[in-house]
């Protein structure tokens, strides 16, 4: 392919309107399918994933985006998030992605950050290439799940937003390797009810859709062991859950295995670089 040049600028200088565009046209032919998105609910996919468009930069030529990188600025950890990244199909090849990821790169480093991080789907080896080249490597496979919760009943108290997001912050600090979704600064952002329950070591925050279909968006246990988020997912019996690719293992994810939930074929990694 014949160089192709562009200016990589702020995404905060742009319309939401090209941005959203390239973004569509990025993932248009994405490995999990078309992510269709309406742009009156870009600003919620925005605030999901944190994301600070000052941070944020995009490839730019002849007036059009064609390439993008969404960044967002842990607090609860040093590092900043490359939240998402793409390039529209006729841009691949151009050079446009692997810039972008070098002035990330570069950018979190003079800022004082001490990791660059990431989750990226483990098939899709063109991005893992990519990121494997710049230093970063697999911290934690992160699962998706799906299954019912049998009879038999468990145990959790529920406990109120404020106190949830008090204890899943530290615990998120004191750990420093959660994925970023499953904090409060990403699910504040959902556009759900949420509710949570706790027992002992563990914390569960889910959500439940009008179909009766419960989502777990954030299953931590500090304990190794696992039995209380075991007991706490138990404590919705009957009901068909979905278990987004955010979880990790050693922290809920084998307590899923353990009820019978079946892994999704489909999965990330998350992967950090030292600064």
């Amino acid at each position: 392919m014949a160089a192709m040049q562009y200016a990589i600028v702020p995404a905060d200088t742009l319309p939401a309107a090209d941005l959203h565009r390239a973004f569509s046209g990025a993932f248009s032919d994405y490995l999990i399918g078309a992510f269709e998105l309406p742009l009156d609910q870009f600003p919620v996919f925005l605030g999901r994933q944190a994301v600070d468009l000052a941070l944020s930069r995009a490839a730019v030529r002849d007036g059009a985006v064609i390439a993008f990188a969404f960044v967002a600025q842990r607090d609860d950890v040093s590092a900043w998030r490359l939240a998402t990244m793409g390039a529209l199909p006729a841009a691949r090849g151009s050079g446009a992605a692997p810039a972008l990821m070098d002035d990330f790169i570069a950018r979190a480093r003079a800022a004082g950050r001490e990791l660059a991080e990431l989750e990226c789907f483990a098939q899709n080896e063109r991005a893992i290439r990519l990121y494997r080249g710049r230093g970063f490597t697999e911290i934690s496979p992160l699962y998706g799940y799906q299954g019912e919760v049998p009879a038999g009943g468990g145990a959790g108290e529920a406990v109120d937003a404020g106190d949830a997001w008090q204890w899943l912050d530290a615990v998120a600090r004191e750990r420093g390797d959660l994925p970023l979704q499953v904090t409060p600064a990403s699910l504040k952002a959902l556009p759900v009810h949420l509710q949570a329950r706790r027992l002992g070591s563990a914390q569960l925050v889910f959500s439940v859709n009008a179909q009766g279909i419960t989502t777990i968006n954030s299953l931590v246990d500090t304990d190794p062991a696992q039995r209380d988020a075991e007991s706490l997912v138990r404590s919705l019996p009957g009901q068909k859950v979905a278990v987004p690719q955010l979880q990790r293992p050693d922290v809920g994810g084998e307590a899923l295995e353990r009820i019978g939930f079946e892994r999704l074929a489909l999965y990330q990694v998350m992967m950090r670089l030292p600064l």
